[in-house]
């Protein structure tokens, strides 16, 4: 098997806009994953990414991934830029290998990635989608990063140090799993500051940080003063202009300290971990697994204010802290609004 844990074997590649459709034909019944696995048995995961594993999304995944190796859960090996078309053969490959567990995202993929979940059975697939599972297609589970609950307190701390009330937000594409976010940023916003206005960009590309820089200095030039980093590149643009930035997905304050004032960041180890026991009981089956990534059940969190701990208004921090426990007790939603954002 000549694909090894970090190797690079493809060109880089841009993951594709999201397709319509999900996957086209119809789908064979399924046969049933192996049994039960001794719990102490480490089981063989595979992860195929498109783009480099220090973007953000997929660096979350990587890092879950290498914490079950480290505990002896799994075997893990990876490749990276894998291109679109080559996407479907890797796949294979892995699955020929005998690895039992393959995790990736399909997001521009979704026929080729459950053509081949279905003429392997007997491997559970763990796929970013934003398609929902097929009962046809019993191995075949998604997730996404349903990490609205930490946007949108991000957005409530934002709302509050913003003094032009002009925000820049730059994203990648105007697909569910981004405009979720935003969404919910927006409306964290709106909590602190509800004349604010929003300037929204797209860059068409998940890891292009010299565009998204581009677009986030013509954000500034048109008066934001703080910035929704959905994408690397927007907070070297706010700390060459001297305004702020909020992050996504990862915590980038200490490179940063001076203008990242909070983060939301996804933990996929809760939907990691999920996969690997049902894999590991026999019990693997279809399922949307976007639920571990919400915040009750430790998916997602507001990163420590760290530098900015003193600079933002106890008041705001107060209102955060409020929002936060009843999000994690239920007695607050933050809405999932998968519709395309817009300025204004």
């Amino acid at each position: 098997m000549r694909l090894q844990s970090g190797q690079r074997p493809f060109l880089p590649s841009r993951r594709a806009v999201l397709k319509a459709a999900g996957a086209g034909t119809a789908l064979a019944a399924f046969g049933g994953l192996p049994g039960r696995l001794l719990a102490a048995d480490p089981i063989k995961v595979a992860a195929i990414y498109t783009v480099p594993v220090e973007q953000q999304w997929v660096s979350r995944i990587h890092k879950a991934a290498n914490a079950a190796k480290d505990r002896g859960d799994i075997e893990y090996v990876y490749s990276e830029n894998t291109s679109n078309n080559d996407y479907e053969r890797v796949m294979r490959e892995y699955c020929e290998a005998g690895h039992k567990l393959i995790v990736g995202e399909v997001f521009g993929v979704e026929d080729a990635a459950r053509s081949v979940a279905k003429d392997y059975p007997d491997i559970a697939f763990l796929e970013g989608s934003s398609f929902k599972p097929d009962a046809a297609l019993p191995n075949f589970a998604v997730f996404d990063n349903y990490i609205q609950d930490a946007s949108y307190l991000s957005g409530i701390i934002a709302g509050a140090m913003t003094k032009s009330k002009n925000i820049g937000m730059v994203g990648g594409y105007p697909i569910p799993e981004v405009n979720r976010l935003m969404n919910a940023f927006m409306a964290g916003v709106k909590e602190s500051a509800p004349d604010a206005k929003f300037q929204v960009s797209f860059i068409g590309s998940w890891f292009d940080p010299p565009k998204a820089k581009e677009t986030a200095f013509a954000q500034i030039d048109g008066g934001a003063d703080l910035l929704y980093a959905e994408r690397f590149g927007v907070s070297d643009a706010a700390k060459e202009k001297g305004v702020l930035a909020i992050g996504n997905v990862i915590d980038t304050q200490a490179d940063y300290p001076e203008t990242v004032v909070a983060s939301a960041l996804w933990h996929f180890e809760p939907t990691l971990d999920k996969a690997i026991a049902e894999v590991k009981a026999g019990t693997f089956k279809a399922d949307d697994y976007g639920v571990y990534s919400f915040m009750k059940n430790g998916g997602c969190s507001l990163a420590p204010l760290g530098t900015f701990e003193g600079k933002v208004p106890d008041a705001v921090k107060a209102k955060v802290a409020e929002k936060e426990k009843a999000i994690k007790d239920g007695s607050f939603t933050v809405e999932i609004n998968d519709g395309e954002p817009k300025s204004g």
